[in-house]
This record gives C-alpha cells, sequence and structure tokens, in this order.
C-alpha cells in the first residue's frame, strides 16, 4: 500500500466525520442542485444481455475530446448523488463526456428489474457498458467508482475491461473486505449504521411496491438492523445460503483482481470510519494497480473547503491525464 498524502486540509476539516457527511450533504448537496438544474442530461435505459436493465443519465462537453467517463455511486447511492453530480461537472468542463449509471434498483429505476440487487452483480453492469460503448464512437473509455461503486469498477476492470476498451479505472474508497465493513458499521459511530439500514430498508420497500409477488413483507417490518436485513435478504435474495459467503462473493482481497490489464487506481483515506483502510494491504500486489492513501479524507469525502469541493475531482482528472487522456 502506498502512502502519499497528495490530500492535505486546512486543520479545521480533518475530522473523519465531517468529511464524510460534506462529501453529500451541506455545500456540497446544494451546488449538486444547482449543477443538476444546469445540466442538459439525457435520460437512458441501458439493456445487458440478459435482458437487464440500468437507468443513466448522459452528459455531453460543450468541448468534447471524444472521451467519456462512466461514474458509479455508492451503495443506495445515485446518479444523482452530489458527489456524483460535482464530479460529472468537473469533468465536463474538462472536455470529458460523462455517463452516471445508477445500478439496479438505485435511482428511479426499482421498476426496471424484477430480482433485487446485490453486489455480486458486476457482468450485468459490464454487459449494460459493452452495449453502450458498442454504440458509441469514443476513442477513449474510463471507469470511476465511489464507495460500492469503486468495487464494481474494479472488479469490472479486472473482468472486463479489455472488451470494454477502457482507459483507466479509478476507485475511491472501495470495501475491500465486505465483512470487515460491517463490522465496522456494527461497532463504529452508530449513524452510519442507521443510515445504511434506513436508506436499504426503504429500497427494499420501493421494490416490493412494484412486485408485490416478492412477499417479504412481513419480514422487512420484523428487521431492526442491517444484520436482519442480511440475514433476511441474502438466503432468499441471492444464490448464497450464508451472509459470509455472499460477503466474500464481491471481495478485493487476494487474487481477486490479478487480472487487471488496465491501469487502475485505489485512492483512500487512512481515517475512513466505515471502510478499514488496512484492507487494502490483503489485496495481492498486481502491475497495474496503485493504490494511494492519505491521512485524512473520512468515507469519499477528501473535502478542501467549507465549500466542500473536493480534492479527489481533481486527482481523477490527473490520472486520467496520466493515463493518457489529452
Amino acid at each position: 500500500m502506498q502512502n502519499i498524502n497528495l490530500f492535505k486540509p486546512p486543520r479545521h476539516l480533518r475530522n473523519a466525520h465531517i468529511q464524510t457527511v460534506l462529501n453529500s450533504q451541506g455545500p456540497r448537496k446544494l451546488r449538486a442542485k444547482i449543477i443538476q438544474q444546469r445540466l442538459s442530461t439525457r435520460q437512458l435505459e441501458l439493456r445487458a444481455e440478459d435482458g437487464t436493465l440500468l437507468l443513466g443519465e448522459l452528459d455531453l462537453a460543450v468541448a468534447p475530446r471524444a472521451a467519456l467517463v462512466v461514474l458509479l455511486h455508492g451503495w443506495e447511492g445515485s446518479s444523482r448523488s452530489s458527489y456524483m453530480v460535482t464530479t460529472a461537472a468537473r469533468l465536463l468542463a474538462q472536455g470529458y463526456d460523462v455517463l452516471r449509471l445508477n445500478l439496479r434498483d438505485h435511482g428511479d429505476s426499482h421498476h426496471l428489474n424484477r430480482e433485487l440487487f446485490n453486489s455480486t452483480r458486476t457482468p450485468e453492469v459490464a454487459s449494460a457498458l459493452q452495449g453502450f460503448v458498442d454504440t458509441h464512437d469514443y476513442e477513449r473509455v474510463y471507469l470511476v467508482g465511489y464507495s460500492l461503486g469503486a468495487s464494481f469498477a474494479l472488479r469490472i476492470a479486472a473482468d472486463s475491461g479489455v472488451a470494454l476498451g477502457l482507459g483507466a479505472a479509478i476507485g475511491v474508497c472501495p470495501p475491500t473486505d465486505p465483512a470487515r465493513v460491517m463490522d465496522a458499521l456494527n461497532h463504529g459511530f452508530f449513524a452510519y449504521e442507521r443510515y445504511f439500514f434506513q436508506k436499504w430498508r426503504r429500497s427494499l420497500q420501493l421494490k416490493l411496491e412494484h412486485f408485490p409477488e416478492l412477499d417479504y413483507a412481513e419480514e422487512l417490518a420484523q428487521a431492526r438492523s442491517l444484520d436482519d436485513l442480511n440475514q433476511m435478504f441474502i438466503p432468499r435474495h441471492t444464490i448464497y445460503d450464508e451472509v459470509g459467503d455472499y460477503f466474500a462473493a464481491y471481495a478485493m482481497v487476494g487474487s481477486r483482481l490479478a487480472a487487471l490489464e488496465v491501469a487502475s487506481t485505489i485512492i483512500a483515506s487512512e481515517d475512513d470510519p466505515i471502510i478499514p483502510v488496512d484492507d487494502l494491504a490483503r489485496i495481492d500486489p498486481i502491475e497495474m494497480l496503485s493504490v494511494e492513501t492519505s491521512r485524512y479524507g473520512g468515507h469519499c469525502g477528501f473535502i478542501e473547503s467549507l465549500g466542500a469541493r473536493s480534492w479527489v475531482e481533481d486527482r481523477i482528472l490527473q490520472i486520467l491525464r496520466q493515463s493518457g487522456a489529452t
């Protein structure tokens, strides 16, 4: 693990919880709303080979450079999460077209597919993206993800990066070992577990409104924690009988990313209150993977001013340029 400490926030922004909250709330959320109103976004439905439909939002740069950046959001985020919108605006200003893609059952897409989202569904995302890039004339395509979206980006790069023609993949604060992330949520600051529990429960409620035959309303009403939802959801709605097996199926430890042939970068913070940064050392050394960590940054924050400007957006641009983008 390479500790480079490129991000150096002012002293009043060094608290990990402040960094994490400002990633999507407060000034950044307000700025994202203003940006979203100004964008001429085209909504798309991307179809995977197996028929899965994913909802995307495409924005075109005023002075395009024949390059596309695909952005993937975190768990229970969406294409309209604050960090997605502000990152898109930063990229658009530099001439990159941007596709903000919703994972299954995220954003306003619960009605599109009967089966529920789970974190092992990288093949459908890769397939949907393949259909898009095959029908668009981009010289370069890049994949960038935040949190769970970072995990999706890196696993897709390893499995399908060559076929997709990816020029680079970047993951900001990916969950390396999901079991350890769940431990951190259960034993860390309680607000994070409550936040994800409420968001996931609401998502499952929305899904049930569109597909009442899934018939899990009673179990959902009884759930009081993320652990309860995992115990209910995983055996019934994935191919895994045990929670631990499900977590292991999308972990990135060991040799999971060994097939990478695309230049890939992980950006993480040592003070991330949700994802243990030490787990990055459990990824086998891979020539095509760089790991950058900074002392501060919280979870996906890297906020450098009270206006909630994020340093990581500039770092993403630097990496794209270094990868060959001009």
